[in-house]
């Protein structure tokens, strides 16, 4: 996914923060974890190498905005792949794993980072609101799915919001490492939406009649 570039034409508004984010995306997607670094990051954005110690304590403290940016993104993908589903909740809940997929799939290596625990703040406040709304994708058309208004707070709403959160973020690990193409001959989004939707099609087998 494209993000503003990085370099010295990023920092001419002198939004500091804005420059080392859109440069550590950049970095990012370039090296990897492994490869970031501050001074990297700062010279991609055109200052000195001291600059990021104004916004960023340190280098986890940088990593630690990119994730909670990755994790509005994630959000963003569920939430239009959603608009463009029927509304019931089966409908919803393949949409949002649809787009869960494509979005690891798309920025590989935020993904990776997102869920690096060693590598981010995990007690940043920011960072687990944009966790948390990401999630919220996944678990409200499970509540709704369940006529509950908190999925989390249901014995099997719960269940299903771990199985479904599982099934995709399982499944973009995998392809992504390579291993699931050897299994198949399709491609990652029609694969991706047949997994899901035979999961959905169990799920929704064994719901009370009354749903």
């Amino acid at each position: 996914m494209a993000r503003t570039p990085s370099g010295s034409n990023a920092y001419h508004h002198g939004d500091l923060r804005s420059a080392l984010l859109a440069a550590a995306d950049s970095l990012l997607e370039d090296r990897g974890v492994e490869g970031f670094t501050l001074r990297e990051c700062a010279r991609r954005a055109g200052v000195s190498h001291a600059a990021p110690a104004h916004h960023f304590k340190d280098v986890r403290g940088l990593l630690t905005a990119v994730a909670a940016g990755a994790f509005d993104r994630l959000t963003t993908s569920m939430h239009d792949r959603k608009a463009l589903a029927p509304g019931d909740p089966l409908s919803q809940l393949q949409g949002a794993g649809e787009g869960y997929i494509a979005f690891a799939l798309g920025e590989p290596q935020h993904f990776y980072l997102m869920f690096r625990c060693s590598v981010v703040n995990t007690e940043d406040e920011a960072l687990s609101a944009s966790g948390r709304a990401a999630f919220l994708e996944l678990e409200r058309p499970v509540a709704a799915l369940h006529a509950v208004d908190d999925a989390m707070a249901d014995a099997n709403g719960n269940i299903d919001a771990v199985l479904l959160w599982s099934l995709v973020h399982g499944f973009a690990h995998l392809y992504l490492d390579g291993r699931v193409g050897r299994y198949s001959e399709l491609d990652a989004a029609t694969l991706a939406e047949r997994v899901i939707g035979r999961t959905l099609t169990a799920l929704g087998g064994h719901l009370p009649a009354k749903l």
